[in-house]
């Protein structure tokens, strides 16, 4: 087993100037819902709150040759098996809602392969309830005591709110309930049963330090995004006996009223936030009629069938919690008139359909147009998040390609820092999604180093806090004032009677004297009193002054000094930043200089690789040429021992033709000596023909396998041995002929030896009957006879 990758360490944001607004990286959670049968393989472990591992499972490690690896992601919370839906909700998206109360936006979605409990985990199961309708409860729970009536609020089509006054609220009231047109669900209405376990929350969640002086107005809408258009699920069409009906798989369908809606446009406000133009708004008072609004856009939703879920989400599905709040006026009776002072948070709840590969959910048709657009838009979400990631980390200012898809398009203001974004990845364990799953854990873990701005708080109008209970109560304080009052005048002496009934009375006025000197006595005293502690309440209000004033004169300095301590800090931080950026402008310049180096050290070894090769191949044509030209001097050697062997037997044999030829001119000459002398005439012949002979040159050696040829009355006779020219040549003939023998040459030709010694000698051959050599040539003219 390999041991477990660690996580890459993030690497530093580059920064450009300092920045006021704070960042806050998008809160990426995971969930791991349980198996559907406990016997399957599982390749996901949770290791910690933060941390999953995923295995390789069996098979794929055999499809993969054998490698097994473990990979550890780590999130910012990690909810296993056994977490519950009230566990999952106060770790992600109480702060959500709480953050929507007070004026902020959110954005929650949830992210996934197809069947690892997307949908469950936002809408929730018969007696537990998921994140929406917790979130509804939450929401009711908090400002269901400050709702301002129904249609005080009134949404335009600029994604913007209307304040009407409590008159145009009535007779707006009174215009709906006479309309013939379906009511908007009621509060009071009896709970619809097939939803009734979901949004039956035991535990009581309500948001902290809701502003009390503020009226608030819920409005709810719904929408999905189906094939890369929009579609608004709580728009009521109208029945057109003309036209199709179609059912929630967009497909023709009987016995029902529904008709496929129109697609909606993304359009953007003076603001520059995105929103769907003539999307329904529904003002909700309640959460059981804001949940009967999206149970009926639910209805709606397309699910299809698909081999691996059987209820499998085939659009992105998008719900909006759209809160307005307006402060009360100074009187604290009605909704203050002014539009500017209007505030509108807004949390958008996505369920994601999954990602999934059409070999394993064997989708056709209809099936496999949804699963690409579906993976289309999951694949341009990606993108944006990487790009987002890019610019943040390396300080570029690449163009996020939002436009790519309406879902992208549409959330674009949350990236770019309106709001907080939390993602839920839900992952299931069973090794068959191995491969999705890992997929998503990448995904996840770029996405967790995107950072969104924090959003500025919009300050409300500076009246008096407190003032919806106290002019609630505004009788109390006139009250308690009069009973003081009260009190102080019965510690005075009472009167005494003042009628006079007799004008000699003496004592009624002088009783009514002492009695209202002694009250003025007693009022002076206690204005002395008062006076005293006044000044008394002054002197300590003073030393109090003082106190404070040195507190904050200490609390002055010690800013001072902290604000000291921050600019050298931040000094030191803008210092240590340059000095980073100095150290990485270097290192991209070593970088560039080692590629630069490593290039030509591969076309260094390349050219020695060439030039080796192309030593190795000389080597080879030298050795081929000295094995060629060995062969060749060895051919030669031979050729030219034959040639001087044949030279040399030519050459004896010549010697012995020349000793032969001496040898019969003795003979000749020793018969000519000893012939008889009655042969005298002819002797001048003889002579002459003895003339003939000693004035023969010597002829070069006969060559064996030489022809012979005879020329005689105009033609060529060829002989091949010296029998042939004997019979041709018979011994003892007398005539006369001229004769020319010569051997052949071995390029083909004839040497001829025309010399008088010569044909002599070979005449007397002729007579003699001798035997030519082969080799030789005999060419035999006749001679003409003289007139």
């Amino acid at each position: 087993m390999k041991p477990a990758r660690a996580k890459t360490p993030r690497k530093p944001l580059v920064k450009k100037g300092s920045q006021t607004n704070l960042k806050d990286p998008v809160g990426v959670y995971c969930r791991v819902r349980p198996l559907s049968f406990p016997d399957h393989e599982c390749c996901i472990e949770v290791i910690n709150t933060t941390t999953v591992q995923l295995h390789t499972p069996e098979g794929y490690r055999l499809i993969r040759s054998g490698d097994y690896k473990e990979t550890q992601y780590s999130f910012k919370q990690v909810f296993g098996t056994h977490t519950t839906q009230k566990e999952l909700f106060d770790a992600v998206a109480s702060p959500l809602v709480d953050d929507l109360i007070h004026g902020k936006n959110g954005l929650l979605f949830t992210y996934g392969v197809t069947g690892s409990g997307k949908t469950h985990t936002m809408i929730g199961s018969p007696g537990e309830g998921g994140l929406l309708p917790r979130c509804l409860n939450m929401i009711f729970n908090s400002i269901g005591s400050f709702q301002a009536k129904r249609y005080v609020f009134k949404s335009n089509d600029r994604n913007s709110m209307d304040i009407q006054c409590e008159v145009d609220a009535l007779l707006e009231r009174q215009k709906r309930e006479a309309a013939p047109i379906p009511k908007t669900p009621s509060s009071k209405r009896q709970v619809d049963p097939e939803f009734a376990d979901m949004i039956n929350v035991q535990e009581f969640c309500k948001a902290e330090e809701v502003d009390e002086d503020s009226v608030y107005g819920a409005f709810v809408s719904y929408f999905e995004i189906y094939n890369n258009y929009i579609y608004d699920l709580l728009e009521e069409v109208p029945f057109d006996p003309i036209k199709p009906k179609w059912n929630s798989c967009s497909t023709p369908a009987k016995n029902t009223d529904f008709v496929l809606p129109q697609s909606k446009m993304l359009r953007e406000d003076k603001n520059h936030n995105m929103y769907v133009a003539g999307c329904t708004e529904v003002e909700v008072k309640s959460t059981e009629e804001a949940f009967e609004v999206f149970w009926r856009g639910q209805k709606k939703r397309r699910i299809a069938n698909t081999h691996l879920n059987r209820e499998s989400s085939r659009s992105h599905s998008v719900f909006n919690i759209k809160l307005v709040q307006a402060p009360l006026d100074a009187d604290g009776d009605n909704v203050l008139q002014e539009k500017e002072q209007i505030t509108i948070s807004q949390l958008s709840l996505v369920d994601l359909a999954g990602s999934e590969r059409t070999n394993r959910t064997k989708a056709e048709g209809n099936r496999l147009r949804e699963a690409g657009n579906i993976n289309q838009s999951l694949m341009t979400l990606r993108t944006c998040i990487e790009v987002l990631r890019e610019n943040q980390m390396y300080g570029t200012n690449k163009m996020v390609p939002y436009r790519d898809s309406k879902l992208t398009h549409l959330f674009k203001n949350y990236f770019d820092g309106e709001g907080k974004v939390r993602m839920i990845v839900c992952v299931n364990p069973k090794a068959e999604d191995y491969e999705e799953s890992l997929q998503v854990m990448r995904f996840a873990e770029v996405t967790q180093e995107v950072e969104v701005a924090r959003p500025v708080e919009k300050v409300i109008c500076g009246l008096t806090p407190g003032r919806r209970y106290r002019n609630q109560a505004r009788g109390g304080p006139i009250g308690d004032e009069l009973l003081v009052a009260d009190v102080v005048l019965q510690s005075f002496p009472p009167l005494p009677s003042c009628e006079i009934l007799d004008i000699n009375d003496e004592q009624t006025l002088p009783r009514l004297i002492e009695a209202l000197e002694k009250r003025h006595d007693l009022r002076q005293m206690m204005i002395d009193e008062f006076n005293k502690q006044a000044n008394t309440f002054k002197a300590l209000l003073q030393e109090f002054d003082n106190a404070v004033a040195n507190k904050e004169n200490y609390i002055q300095g010690k800013l001072n000094e902290k604000e000291k301590l921050i600019s050298g800090q931040k000094i030191e931080i803008e210092r240590l930043e340059k000095k980073n950026k100095t150290l990485e402008y270097k290192i991209e310049i070593l970088e560039k200089t080692t590629t630069i180096y490593e290039e030509d050290k591969r076309n260094l070894q390349q050219e020695l690789e060439t030039q080796n090769q192309k030593l190795q191949r000389h080597f080879s044509d030298k050795r081929r040429l000295e094995a060629r030209l060995q062969g060749m001097v060895t051919e030669t050697s031979m050729k030219w021992q034959k040639e001087c062997e044949r030279r040399v037997a030519a050459t004896q044999l010549e010697m012995q033709n020349k000793l032969w030829v001496k040898d019969e001119k003795l003979k000749q000459l020793k018969a000519i000596v000893t012939e008889p002398k009655t042969e005298k005439p002819e002797r001048p012949s003889r002579e002459r023909d003895r003339e003939k002979v000693t004035q023969r040159s010597v002829s070069p050696a006969p060559v064996p396998g030489d022809v012979f040829k005879t020329r005689g009355g105009g033609q060529s006779v060829q002989f091949t041995d010296i029998e042939t020219l004997k019979q041709e040549l018979p011994n003892g003939s007398r005539k006369r002929r001229s004769a020319t023998v010569a051997p052949a040459q071995p390029d083909g030709t004839e040497s001829e030896w025309t010399d008088v010694e010569t044909r002599c000698s070979v005449a007397v051959e002729m007579r003699a009957g001798s035997q030519l050599g082969p080799g030789y040539q005999h060419h035999a003219q006749p001679k003409r006879k003289k007139p």
